[in-house]
């Protein structure tokens, strides 16, 4: 091959004084005669950090995220267990006063607590425990509950029955059952009343009617 077909050889200057004036060359001068390619190389350099930010932010985003979320559910959780347990420590201390209200109870149908100061404590006993959320329940008339009444005795055929007679009150706190009713259960109101129908229907049924009745004392 001759000379002339040869590639040319080219030469970049990468020196920082020029050496024909003897002066400090200018970055924008180097970097002039580095090429095109050295200012793709600069952008490619300063995007790759970038990105590498963008991608740790959003892990620590999502990792923020996340323990606010677990810090919540633990937050719920504490809260519900010291619920429970103040509801449960309530309900241990009012069950041993269940007694208490028993004999309460007891003074008043006797006619105790008309008046005095007997009647005073009682009134505010029986507040402050209403306060603190129990309720009694069990009385004359209510439908019957296998769930929060105990049947001692039974009367009538058993169909819709309610509560006829209690012999101790329920009490309950809260959702929780601190106590069941001790109750006599009678048949409804309903049935009774059906019940007492129907002899007077059927004896009026066995009875001759007046204009027959009229009809037999004439021919006699």
């Amino acid at each position: 091959m001759s000379n002339s077909e040869q590639e040319p050889i080219t030469f970049v200057d990468n020196r920082k004084i020029d050496p024909e004036t003897g002066e400090i060359r200018e970055p924008a001068a180097a970097d002039a005669a580095a090429g095109p390619d050295a200012g793709n190389g600069a952008e490619a350099a300063a995007a790759a950090p970038a990105d590498t930010a963008s991608v740790e932010l959003a892990e620590r985003t999502a990792d923020l995220q996340r323990l606010t979320a677990e810090y919540a559910n633990y937050r719920r959780r504490v809260e519900r267990d010291r619920k429970t347990a103040i509801d449960t420590a309530k309900a241990a201390v009012v069950t041993e006063l269940l007694g208490v209200l028993d004999d309460l109870d007891r003074a008043r149908a006797h006619g105790d607590l008309d008046a005095g100061p007997l009647k005073s404590v009682a009134d505010k006993l029986a507040a402050a425990l209403q306060k603190q959320g129990l309720e009694e329940f069990g009385s004359a008339g209510e439908p019957f509950d296998p769930t929060l009444h105990e049947a001692v005795q039974h009367e009538g055929s058993g169909h819709d029955p309610v509560i006829g007679i209690v012999m101790r009150k329920g009490y309950r706190f809260g959702d929780r059952v601190l106590r069941h009713a001790l109750v006599g259960v009678t048949d409804g109101v309903a049935d009774l009343v059906g019940d007492e129908r129907k002899p007077a229907e059927q004896a009026g049924a066995d009875q001759p009617e007046a204009s027959d009745a009229d009809a037999g004392a004439n021919k006699h």
